[in-house]
């Protein structure tokens, strides 16, 4: 049986999730990462993607976050979003809706930096349209 840690999950709209699980799949910017107690602790940005919990119970949820960071210690961890909906609550017509505005900043975009940063957040986000259920 695996230990349990707490995790938090944070959105600047409310507080997610509070409670003991046993792991957390985090899409973090440089790879998926599954987070497990006794975790080193590491500190890592998230790209927009789905984070699966495990609680201790052995319920799995699954939550679209849309960028943010990942504070993870032995005991704990706790991951503030931009922006967090659990799964079931979002609607592929709210990926469109983001990938539309993001292609509007890109037009008027004039930095190589910034147009490259918004060309690879429309890609991740045509990449979550593809797997949220409609």
């Amino acid at each position: 049986m695996a230990d349990n840690f707490n995790f938090e999950l944070v959105s600047p709209e409310r507080l997610l999730l509070s409670e003991m699980v046993t792991e957390v799949v985090v899409p973090a910017t440089e790879g998926e990462m599954t987070v497990m107690a006794n975790h080193a602790p590491t500190m890592t940005t998230i790209k927009p993607g789905v984070v699966s919990v495990r609680s201790a119970s052995g319920k799995k949820q699954d939550y679209v976050v849309f960028g943010g960071f990942a504070d993870i210690l032995p005991t704990g961890c706790t991951l503030l979003a931009e922006s967090a909906v659990p799964v079931e609550e979002l609607h592929k017509d709210e990926l469109t809706r983001r990938i539309e505005a993001a292609r509007k900043e890109l037009e008027h975009a004039e930095l190589h930096e910034h147009k490259s940063r918004l060309e690879h957040f429309i890609m991740e986000l045509t990449h979550l349209r593809g797997i949220v259920q409609d």
